[in-house]
């Protein structure tokens, strides 16, 4: 793909994310559920999994940075504990508000673009959000 202007937000990369997301529906069957919401921009996230995080569905109510970060989330999430994605969501809120080193989650760097918008950090956050209230209500947390 040929590279966007400098600071352009929505980049073919970032668009094509978003497509991702019909793979991974939003399973009302799942034993664990969770929800997060950006205080910022109104966006809602809700996952679903199974005990280990497995078979993870979403459903987005989110800008395409929102639908981004939760394609990326969603393509590595499988299998990952609750401390994994604390530690990625802390390493994502230092990256964001501190100018900290990007975190080690795959594909962040398809959303890289996004850290010159401050409007978008909350909806970036809420994959990890949703999976951590979802986890929180397990009994089986790894």
């Amino acid at each position: 793909m040929s590279e966007s202007p400098k600071g352009a937000l929505y980049t073919p990369d970032l668009l094509a994310l978003a497509v991702e997301l019909a793979g991974k529906p939003y399973d009302e069957t799942a034993p664990l559920k969770g929800q997060a919401r950006s205080r910022s921009c109104g966006s809602v996230i809700r996952i679903s999994s199974f005990p280990g995080m497995s078979n993870v569905g979403l459903q987005a109510q989110a800008c395409a940075v929102g639908q981004g970060a939760a394609a990326i989330f969603l393509r590595h999430a499988e299998g990952r504990s609750q401390s994994e994605i604390a530690d990625t969501l802390a390493s994502l809120n230092s990256w964001l508000s501190e100018n900290g080193p990007l975190p080690s989650w795959p594909d962040l760097d398809k959303i890289e673009v996004a850290r010159e918008f401050p409007g978008r950090h909350g909806a970036i956050l809420l994959p990890w959000h949703a999976a951590l209230d979802a986890l929180s209500k397990s009994d089986d947390q790894r």
